[in-house]
């Protein structure tokens, strides 16, 4: 079964395995088709935002396999919105709320995306980062997406609210939106990806016993 967990600098030590192998699958996920900034990581698949503070949400199977993830920035720190793009905000202007944080690099592994509209994998992140939020008090997300995934985001039940004019970055239109984490997005989630109860993990996942000699498979 795959459930996500929520590792923050207390626990990456239990989560070693899983962050190698979250980096690694993100950077696949983000070397194409993207403006630079989008795409800028080192070689171990790790950009700027990747500190000390940064909160991961990943999605671990029973074999301590990682399915797919995102991350979480505190908005009074640097995010991609507010270091990189402010721009996307200027009618709304940038999140203040108290305790407003930014997601990015939101993905599903390419081994868990199943022939149909809706990966479950994509559909256990999107909705236990609504758990996570909810229990966490964090009232509001703000993202940084492609203009073409504001349908989408508003079909599975987020209600994206957009924070300025979309703006061309190297070909791919950008905007920036934010997303209230509430009750009823969690139930609209769950009801778009067939999701009956919680996702969320209680305990650190095993090893990844399928990874020794050879290595990763996306």
């Amino acid at each position: 079964m795959i459930r996500l967990h929520a590792i923050d600098r207390t626990s990456r030590g239990a989560y070693a395995d899983a962050l190698a192998q979250h980096h690694a699958l993100r950077r696949a996920a983000f070397e194409e088709g993207r403006c630079r900034a989008l795409r800028s990581v080192d070689a171990a698949g790790r950009d700027r935002f990747d500190t000390e503070a940064t909160r991961y949400l990943l999605a671990i199977d029973g074999d301590g396999r990682v399915a797919g993830g995102t991350r979480l920035l505190p908005s009074d720190g640097p995010t991609l919105l507010n270091a990189v793009f402010p721009h996307l905000a200027d009618i709304r202007g940038l999140p203040r709320e108290p305790g407003t944080w930014e997601c990015t690099r939101l993905f599903s592994s390419t081994r868990y995306r199943e022939e149909r509209p809706l990966s479950r994998a994509a559909g256990i992140v999107s909705a236990g980062m609504i758990e996570h939020c909810l229990e966490q008090g964090i009232p509001y997300l703000s993202l940084v997406v492609e203009t073409y995934w504001i349908p989408q985001l508003a079909e599975i039940g987020w209600r994206p609210r957009p924070l300025g004019l979309p703006v061309a970055c190297e070909g791919v239109s950008l905007c920036a939106v934010s997303i209230a984490m509430s009750e009823e997005a969690l139930r609209e989630t769950r009801a778009a990806y067939g999701i009956v109860a919680s996702v969320l993990a209680r305990t650190p996942p095993p090893p990844d016993r399928t990874r020794a000699g050879r290595g990763l498979a996306a």
